[in-house]
């Protein structure tokens, strides 16, 4: 029955003997349960260590069973931090894909010349873009991460968008979710909008990423600098990979112009705190936690500081077992 949080069938049947008859020693278990001093022995180990039994207060010679109560709280707030682990890893796991595409595709033995092509500096990489901007046909992919976009930069995409869109290609674009709090971005993704394009907003992104018709790709060598370089990939199962990891994240973000997918009551966290507080628990400081954000430093400390206000914690450790105990951590979207 308790199989699903740790527990075999013969610890299971120690706890609950102990539960029934608190003073059974060892003995007296195996007498009533019928099974060897051994199988008792190491039954009580497992239930040593998942805290369901501790040595009595009243004679350390003696194991006491905690009640269920507090003993399942525990089992599940470890099934939390377990599934919490993995949620993280998965995300890990998404973006160390992602650059580990785009630093060593180039390496793949037989890969044919077209498939992998290196961009170094800004003007290839504009001038590569130019290119493959008039050869789209039908669908225009972006992540954009960096937070609020500059007004040079928006300034300049402008006409290149329009055209697109004004040819009837698809374009759907993912910011982070910081650019809801600045107007300049916010108006120009409205802009977007209003001429079709779509445009959604979630709490990280892996990378900054464009797809091309579902053919081509276009990847940031260096997120955090994109001016160094970017690398171009047009083998198939690479573009089905990041296309599959665009439709994922396209899915769990939220459109610029609809109400915030948040039930104060199931969940008092934004997904930008759900974020950062993930990013806190894998012990990320306050400045790379403000890039993946897409915020200032500053802004990600004020997080920071609330969250553990939120959490009851003093330290960022403690907000983090806290935030365990509470369930926030299982419940972020990977």
């Amino acid at each position: 029955m308790l199989d699903l949080l740790g527990l075999d069938a013969v610890a299971e049947s120690v706890y609950r003997a102990m539960l029934v008859h608190p003073q059974a020693g060892v003995e007296a278990l195996r007498v009533q349960l019928g099974i060897s001093e051994e199988k008792i022995r190491t039954a009580l180990d497992r239930l040593s260590e998942l805290a369901l039994v501790r040595p009595s207060a009243n004679d350390p010679r003696q194991m006491h069973a905690v009640s269920p109560q507090l003993g399942m709280e525990m089992l599940l707030a470890q099934q939390q931090a377990e599934l919490a682990a993995r949620q993280q890893r998965v995300e890990a796991s998404r973006a160390a894909a992602v650059r580990l595409i785009s630093e060593f595709a180039h390496q793949k033995p037989g890969a044919a010349e077209t498939d992998v092509i290196d961009l170094e500096g800004i003007d290839e990489i504009r001038d590569h873009l130019v290119a493959l901007n008039s050869d789209v046909k039908e669908e225009f992919l972006t992540f954009a991460p960096g937070g609020p976009q500059t007004a040079a930069n928006m300034q300049a995409s402008r006409p290149l968008n329009q055209l697109l869109l004004e040819r009837g290609i698809r374009m759907r674009t993912v910011y982070l979710d910081s650019i809801r709090n600045d107007p300049p971005t916010v108006a120009h993704a409205e802009w977007l909008t209003s001429l079709g394009g779509q445009v959604r907003t979630a709490p990280l992104l892996p990378t900054r990423m464009i797809i091309y018709d579902r053919r081509t790709a276009v990847i940031a060598t260096d997120s955090d600098n994109t001016t160094v370089g970017a690398v171009v990939l047009s083998a198939q199962g690479l573009i089905a990979a990041l296309c599959a990891l665009f439709e994922s994240v396209w899915q769990t973000a939220e459109p610029l112009g609809a109400p915030r997918r948040r039930d104060a009551e199931a969940d008092p966290l934004t997904p930008q705190q759900s974020t950062a507080l993930r990013l806190l628990a894998q012990g990320y400081t306050d400045e790379t936690i403000a890039k993946r954000l897409g915020v200032s430093t500053r802004t990600a400390r004020r997080i920071a500081t609330d969250l553990m206000a939120h959490l009851n914690a003093r330290s960022r450790f403690q907000a983090g077992a806290h935030a365990v105990q509470h369930g926030y951590l299982s419940t972020v979207p990977d």
